[in-house]
């Protein structure tokens, strides 16, 4: 006992003596490692939960995002079949647009599995964050901000999509319609959400922003019509003349193909105006959509020789009274004045020639 006890004694002086904490380090060691234990021991059951709430929370999400795009899919198909099969009917292909209807479903479809895959994904992401119990205040106010500042930077970006997205869903036009947008008219080539595209009379290309239409007639909807006004010469026989162009318009419509794109017989609807030397005979008839001027071309060309085969004469257009006033400027013929024109002048005197001098005989 009495040899072991200095060096047990001797060993704290050895230690103190070299400047090392080793006991106390090691007691230190060992609380911080019970410590962490203890702490790992009280909140790993609340880690595993948290994980297993984050885990279903994206499966959950992405099993629904993926449901809910499939079933848009299928019924986007299931819309163009249907118009498809419509298509091949005698009635239907009249009222249906193939290409129309499935430019217009897969807009729809589009922004449905858009916005469908942003409110699912999105709120499984603020799900997960309150999961991990993140103060969700100052996100969501940074979140407002900067959609502020995105939607004023991009105001034009924004009112783009937005009317196209209810154009496309009021159906107000489609492909192959006939459309005045106000900036440009022309036949609608293809239908986005934020361009139309339009096909004009001279085969140019407009690009119209949908955000910049204002008013929009459609021509290719439901009927269009076909009108055409015939001048003819006041001392002639106007019963005659009704009489002359109603056959002229029922004989076009037993005509192909005009028997399937007029709708109705052609109508005399009277005059509609009446001068000294010309009346004016308003013609109407209701056509397929889109295929008024077509009609009235026709028409004209039949009643023009209708006419002169019945020896209907017609009346020459009036000139306008701008052109009248156009041509009629008396300042066109008038000469601008002139000090030349006064022989009294100056001017007409210096031009004067010198007589020559009188030589006396000698």
């Amino acid at each position: 006992m009495y040899w072991s006890a200095p060096p047990a004694a001797a060993a704290p002086l050895r230690t103190a003596a070299s400047g090392s904490t080793g006991p106390t380090s090691l007691d230190e060691a060992t609380q911080k490692a019970t410590n962490a234990a203890d702490w790992i021991q009280a909140n790993w059951g609340t880690w595993l939960t948290s994980a297993l709430q984050i885990i279903l929370i994206i499966v959950i999400a992405v099993v629904l995002r993926h449901v809910i795009r499939r079933t848009i899919t299928k019924l986007i198909e299931r819309m163009n079949r249907t118009a498809a099969a419509a298509q091949h009917t005698a009635l239907g292909g009249l009222l249906v647009n193939a290409e129309r209807r499935r430019q217009r479903s897969e807009a729809i479809g589009s922004v449905l599995r858009s916005v469908a895959s942003f409110v699912i994904m999105g709120t499984a992401a603020l799900t997960v964050l309150s999961v991990l119990q993140i103060n969700l205040a100052p996100l969501l106010a940074s979140a407002g901000v900067a959609g502020v500042a995105i939607g004023f930077g991009a105001r034009n970006l924004v009112t783009d999509f937005l009317s196209g997205v209810f154009m496309i869903l009021e159906d107000q036009y489609g492909v192959g319609d006939e459309i005045d947008a106000g900036v440009a008219t022309g036949t609608v080539v293809e239908v986005g959400l934020r361009v139309t595209k339009l096909r004009g009379a001279n085969g140019a290309i407009w690009y119209i922003r949908n955000g910049e239409v204002k008013r929009i007639g459609n021509l290719s909807q439901g009927w269009s019509t076909a009108s055409v006004d015939v001048l003819v010469a006041a001392n002639q026989d106007l019963e005659r003349a009704r009489t002359v162009i109603t056959d002229a318009g029922e004989a076009m419509s037993k005509t192909e193909p005009w028997n399937e794109q007029l709708w109705e017989p052609v109508e005399v609807l009277g005059l509609s105006e009446v001068s000294v030397d010309t009346v004016t005979v308003s013609v109407s008839a209701k056509t397929m959509p889109g295929k008024a001027a077509g009609v009235e071309r026709e028409l004209r060309w039949r009643i023009k020789h209708a006419l002169d085969a019945a020896g209907i004469h017609l009346a020459p257009r009036p000139v306008a009274e701008e052109e009248e006033a156009a041509t009629a400027d008396p300042s066109t013929v008038v000469a601008a004045p002139s000090a030349f024109n006064n022989p009294t002048s100056p001017q007409s005197q210096a031009t004067t020639p010198i007589a020559p001098p009188q030589l006396g005989k000698q």
